[in-house]
């Protein structure tokens, strides 16, 4: 592959992650609401993003996928990541909890199904998937060739974008090529994001940085006039205190798969057929009644897209 992809389940994505969740409680990160973004909307600011309250949804409404036959289905297993906030983690009564945990469990009520979740070191997921220790794996698995030849993966139910973020008082609404030519970008040296830039960029004064920390620093010192790099993280930057709300989006989403993947799926064993459908089937419903926004916004007040 000529480009370093770089998924969810990288170690500079937790660090930023977990860096976010210093001084905030678990418990409160659970019962943070969408109502949260939208009161720090009306706080006088310079500028904020363009669309704060975005919501992924890769469900076409005219492809509604037909019910399955699920009376052979009797449980699911499902698998996930024991340490990776606010997607998985171990909640305060020692039970799992997150992101991907809350949806398993709205997938298990719309499949009218019991299920079990337990946590597993990440490395250990695929494995124990294909020696039948799970059923499927709901872990922020980004779906790649390689994986692809061990288990099947169902439709994305979310996807790692790029963004770029400018200082407040620079957002631009929308960003092409032409609009930031001569201007200084930012991004991690040997990514998938930096590839994209020498690619579609090429008008800009592209600036490699080694890390996160230097690259968001060098931003905030006005350094450079843009950065760019994975959304998820770039938000929980934006809405954390490392910020200082110096920052914002600028432009929308870059998903592109070729540098950036083909999304986020739920893992299942090789030829699981019924269960991988039956789980496109009730992901589909979820979004389609409104629970997957729902649930969207009660994780993430400042949206990567």
């Amino acid at each position: 592959m000529p480009y370093l992809t770089v998924p969810l389940t990288n170690a500079r994505l937790r660090r930023t992650i977990s860096a976010w969740l210093v001084g905030v409680s678990i418990a409160s990160a659970l019962t943070a609401v969408s109502g949260a973004a939208a009161h720090a909307q009306t706080q006088p600011r310079p500028a904020v993003e363009a669309a704060p309250q975005a919501v992924p949804g890769f469900w076409d409404p005219r492809r509604r996928p037909d019910r399955p036959d699920m009376s052979r289905l009797t449980v699911i297993r499902f698998l996930t990541e024991t340490d990776y906030p606010p997607f998985n983690f171990t909640g305060p009564d020692g039970n799992p909890a997150g992101f991907n945990v809350d949806l398993a469990r709205a997938l298990c009520d719309e499949i009218k199904i019991s299920c079990t979740i337990q946590m597993r070191r990440f490395e250990t997921l695929v494995d124990a998937i294909t020696s039948n220790r799970g059923d499927a794996i709901i872990a922020s698995m980004a779906v790649t060739p390689a994986l692809r030849a061990r288990v099947d993966f169902t439709d994305p139910y979310y996807r790692a974008p790029a963004r770029f973020v400018s200082r407040r008082d620079a957002v631009m609404p929308e960003v092409r090529p032409e609009y930031l030519e001569g201007k200084k970008v930012g991004v991690i040296g040997g990514t998938s994001h930096e590839a994209y830039l020498k690619a579609m960029f090429t008008d800009a004064e592209i600036k490699s940085y080694p890390n996160d920390d230097a690259l968001r620093l060098a931003l905030r010192r006005s350094e450079v006039d843009f950065i760019f790099g994975d959304a998820i993280s770039l938000a929980f930057w934006i809405n954390g205190t490392d910020s200082a709300e110096c920052c914002a989006f600028s432009g929308g989403p870059f998903v592109e798969s070729r540098y950036f993947g083909e999304g986020i799926g739920i893992a299942v064993r090789k030829g699981n057929d019924l269960l991988r459908t039956s789980l496109n089937w009730a992901l589909f419903r979820i979004w389609e009644k409104g629970r997957f926004t729902d649930l969207w916004l009660r994780y993430f007040s400042i949206s990567p897209f």
